[in-house]
């Protein structure tokens, strides 16, 4: 006779017999809209430059930022960062291309909103990292030390240079103390209440942005370790969450994605703003790397990946494979 009751009563794997099934069920679903592309574009070239660390990712000229910016629309994605390359030889200490109105940031500005007007939301990277000679984000003082009150002030000047070339959002990405104020602030002085503060909130110092360096042709030296967070604290993070908020941040985000979904759990569970995460470089080479020799699957990796950093609590991701995974997911 059959005992009946040793089995079990329930059972979860009804609820993964087939794929209808599991689609039906799916707690996180990925959808084109929330994806952003990070793009550079890089000055004083005639055909993309192949970014030898992230395989299938390129420099792009004018025309061909243009034509990626048009793909996106395309694909549903919901928005483009941009990152200016300049030629070497206009880097200097201060960063001056980097708030020149016809530096490169602010060309291709110009260019994709012409392109794309209000499709596409336009964003840029506001950070002095890529016009500097010496690589960091802000103003190095008489000890070779970033001047935070000093970078303050390119920051102003820049929120307002990218206002003006067409920039729907702009992302302070140096991590300087009061940066968001002082950004909110110069966007409002001059009329430009409209555009939009998405604040790297959480941007830790992370053995993952090598191959970005490489993307934008980084001049650094030293570190970033007195201005980017220590990835040992969450804390922090939330001090930082706190004063984002009080400065008038439109969006908080936190940076990578993948080794801080704890963080960006954190971030979620505590806002009532729009929370992105920026799947960096190194996460993105991995992958690829990977997928190359063979040892992992590339395209579900890519969708797990995603997959956990919303299900994290991020309700937009910057990642590489943006227009790609907008693509396949319509």
């Amino acid at each position: 006779m059959t005992t009946y009751g040793s089995f079990p009563g329930s059972r979860p794997r009804r609820l993964r017999t087939t794929p209808v099934m599991r689609r039906m069920v799916a707690e996180t679903r990925l959808h084109p809209a929330d994806f952003i592309l990070p793009a550079f574009v890089r000055e004083g070239v005639s055909e993309p430059v192949p970014i030898g660390a992230m395989p299938g990712v390129v420099q792009h000229t004018r025309d061909s930022l243009k034509k990626a910016a048009l793909e996106a629309v395309e694909a549903g994605v919901s928005g483009i960062m941009l990152f200016g390359v300049p030629e070497e030889s206009k880097k200097d200490a201060l960063g001056t291309v980097g708030t020149d109105p016809d530096g490169i940031l602010q060309v291709a500005l110009r260019d994709v909103r012409a392109e794309v007007g209000d499709e596409l939301l336009v964003m840029s990277d506001l950070c002095l990292d890529e016009f500097t000679d010496h690589g960091h984000c802000g103003v190095l003082d008489a000890q070779g030390r970033v001047d935070n009150d000093a970078t303050l002030e390119r920051y102003a000047e820049m929120a307002q240079v990218q206002a003006d070339a067409g920039a729907h959002v702009v992302g302070p990405s140096g991590m300087m103390d009061g940066q968001i104020g002082v950004v909110r602030d110069a966007l409002d002085q001059i009329g430009r209440e409209d555009v939009a503060v998405l604040a790297y909130t959480a941007k830790y110092s992370s053995a993952f942005y090598g191959p970005f360096r490489e993307a934008v042709g980084s001049s650094l030296r030293g570190d970033r370790k007195t201005y980017q967070q220590d990835p040992a604290n969450v804390r922090e993070s939330m001090r930082e969450l706190a004063l984002d908020l009080e400065e008038g941040a439109d969006m908080v985000m936190v940076k990578p994605a993948g080794p801080y979904l704890d963080i960006l759990a954190r971030v979620a569970d505590a806002v009532d703003v729009p929370v992105a995460a920026y799947q960096i470089s190194g996460e993105y080479s991995m992958i690829e790397a990977a997928a190359e020799k063979g040892w992992i699957d590339r395209d579900r990796a890519i969708l797990e990946t995603l997959t956990g950093i919303k299900r994290a609590g991020a309700r937009n991701i910057l990642t590489y494979w943006a227009t790609e995974v907008a693509r396949t997911l319509r």
